[in-house]
């Protein structure tokens, strides 16, 4: 709209009320004149700034107005509400409260009182953060179903299956991931070589070093450190991913044409990250289990077929087993959390930053957690 230009000048008569102050408004408000009306309401904040005194503001003689003017009333909002004073506009014309609503559609037109809201509570804050998590639960219920159905019909119908984005997907979580997850297992196995050394050579249990390594690797670090690198990698990677594409509405336009989200853009990653990270592990404990044996060979004067020997005494096929299960469960929540996190993005860049920032520290919250529970499970099963 092409603002309204006249030489009009404003006027604007300030009383005293005993509710406050009252500016009444006349003539143009207008990029030519807002710095007027500006000037007065800082001038009448200023006065009340102790007393925190009510201002109106009366529009009846408002004769035009502009996007400036509108946002030099916003302004005046904003700056009655930093102050802490109550402010009020009146009897704006009808015609400017279009243009009004045009520049600032979520402000209420009738302006009976703008309010400065107080910092809130310790319980109100306790309030808002328990219904933000009942939210969020009931939203990852509906995705836990919605997952479970496209699971369903892909198990009764895997012609259903995407497999070439299963496949694409494969190798971005699994074969990407190979140089990190071996620079990771291989410095944790020389850690975990090292501090086992310094306390078994006083008991002249250098042997012991291998058991030591290899339980604490295959059933522990292997998978859960892999879990916590592809949370880093891939769980970040699908929530931003997933969450670009809802900023840009082309998870709008899908659901517009019939494709569902489920099977298009969650079962592939979701099927190729239960896939990699099972195998990531078996090679993390493979590259832990190395750096160990390097720590014997030229720490503690053991050879590679006493060292290899232990290990073999020592690790279990459960052991392993044990491993495996979680990183395919620990897969199951790092996907599951980056894809639910995407589609929770709203229409903003700065929710895709967030959300997926929340979709990394989510999922690794939970792999620790589960991994916890997994560890109390086999002590009690005696696995």
């Amino acid at each position: 709209m092409r603002p309204e230009q006249t030489t009009e000048p404003l006027a604007i008569a300030v009383a005293d009320t005993p509710q406050g102050r009252r500016l009444a408004v006349s003539g143009p408000l207008t990029n030519l004149t807002a710095r007027r009306l500006d000037d007065a309401v800082a001038h009448c904040l200023q006065r009340g700034a102790r007393k925190q005194s009510a201002i109106e503001i009366n529009l009846s003689g408002l004769t035009a107005l502009d996007t400036a003017g509108v946002a030099t009333l916003l302004a005046a909002i904003r700056q009655a509400r930093d102050r802490g004073a109550p402010l009020r506009i009146a009897a704006m014309p009808e015609r400017h409260q279009r243009l009004f609503a045009l520049v600032s559609p979520r402000t209420v037109l009738t302006m009976d009182t703008v309010r400065s809201r107080k910092p809130p509570g310790v319980l109100e804050k306790l309030g808002e953060a328990a219904v933000v998590v009942w939210r969020d639960m009931r939203a990852f219920l509906d995705f836990v179903g919605g997952v479970n159905v496209e699971a369903l019909r892909s198990a009764l119908r895997p012609r259903r299956v995407r497999w070439s984005e299963t496949l694409y997907y494969l190798e971005r979580t699994g074969v990407d991931a190979i140089p990190i997850v071996f620079l990771v297992a291989l410095l944790m196995g020389l850690i975990l070589g090292f501090q086992a050394a310094i306390q078994l050579r006083q008991f002249g249990a250098n042997i012991f070093v291998a058991d030591l390594v290899g339980v604490s690797i295959t059933r522990e670090l292997g998978p859960l450190m892999t879990a916590i690198i592809v949370a880093g990698r891939s769980g970040s990677a699908f929530a931003a991913e997933i969450g670009t594409m809802k900023v840009s509405e082309e998870i709008a336009a899908l659901e517009v044409m019939g494709f569902d989200p489920m099977r298009f853009l969650v079962m592939p990653k979701l099927l190729a990250l239960v896939v990699a990270l099972p195998c990531l592990s078996l090679f993390a404990d493979a590259v832990g289990l190395s750096g160990g044996l390097m720590v014997g060979i030229l720490q503690l004067d053991l050879s590679i077929t006493h060292y290899l020997e232990e290990t073999r005494i020592a690790v279990s096929a459960s052991d392993i087993a044990s491993g495996l299960l979680k990183s395919a469960v620990f897969a199951i929540l790092i996907a599951g959390i980056g894809c639910f996190r995407g589609l929770q993005v709203s229409l903003d860049a700065e929710s895709v930053g967030r959300l997926t920032t929340s979709a990394v520290v989510s999922a690794i919250f939970l792999v620790i957690a589960c991994d916890a529970a997994f560890t109390v499970l086999f002590f009690a099963l005696g696995i």
